[in-house]
């Protein structure tokens, strides 16, 4: 189950890929937005071949396993996603590397601190690890709904649309991935690994291809507003 569920994963992603990058919107103000976002499932597809295939997937002491790549996934294609929300929010603001380290800094604290939590052996040391790394999500969270979204509703329009409407969709569908690993093995068991492997596959393909083609959607609505801005930007 767990294997066809990864070899699942490795073709939905791979060929998300290549569709994100055809049909996504290529003017000058957005192509960074298509690059990302075609980007975001072709490393999931590596992660899931080298799941598939059995690279770095350890045995925990008691028996759980560890996919090590899901780790490195994460840790890759959250920021490049983020960095893309921060492109949108700031997208006239000349100063965005403050915003763009903190919002990186604190995601890549919450995935190693994960990480912790799913080799820690103790109940307890894992559920402090876990809830650290939540501190940490908190943080993002912060971030993206405090500080930017107040400069990206300062633009209005349809870049602020765009940027609330992104924002929203990634938002919910990242909640649920706490929640799942807090369920599986590599948490506190109340799940199979099977069902964590097979939520986690679900969750991946909404957050990362079926939310870079709707964003796709959204920044071809908002190109014509990019493409004055990034104008008088240049002038």
């Amino acid at each position: 189950m767990e294997k066809t569920a990864l070899l699942i994963g490795f073709v939905v992603m791979s060929l998300g890929s290549l569709a994100l990058y055809a049909h996504g919107p290529k003017s000058n103000a957005v192509r960074h937005h298509t690059q990302i976002h075609s980007l975001v499932p072709f490393i999931a597809a590596t992660s899931y071949l080298a799941m598939y295939l059995g690279t770095m997937v350890l045995t925990r002491e008691d028996g759980v396993a560890l996919y090590l790549p899901r780790y490195a996934d994460w840790l890759l294609t959250t920021p490049l996603l983020l960095a893309g929300l921060v492109a949108l929010a700031l997208h006239e603001h000349p100063r965005q590397g403050g915003y763009l380290v903190a919002i990186i800094g604190l995601d890549a604290l919450m995935i190693v601190t994960g990480l912790l939590s799913a080799i820690s052996l103790d109940g307890t040391v894992r559920l402090v690890w876990f809830l650290w790394s939540c501190a940490a999500f908190a943080g993002v969270y912060f971030l993206l709904w405090g500080p930017l979204r107040q400069r990206s509703a300062s633009y209005g329009g349809a870049l602020d649309e765009a940027y609330r409407r992104n924002t929203t969709q990634l938002s919910v569908v990242w909640l649920a991935y706490p929640v799942v690993f807090a369920l599986g093995p590599e948490g506190f068991g109340t799940i199979s690994s099977a069902a964590s492997v097979w939520a986690f596959l679900v969750l991946d393909v909404v957050a990362k291809v079926v939310y870079g083609y709707v964003a796709g959607e959204r920044l071809k609505a908002a190109e014509p507003e990019l493409q004055r801005r990034e104008e008088r930007r240049l002038a």
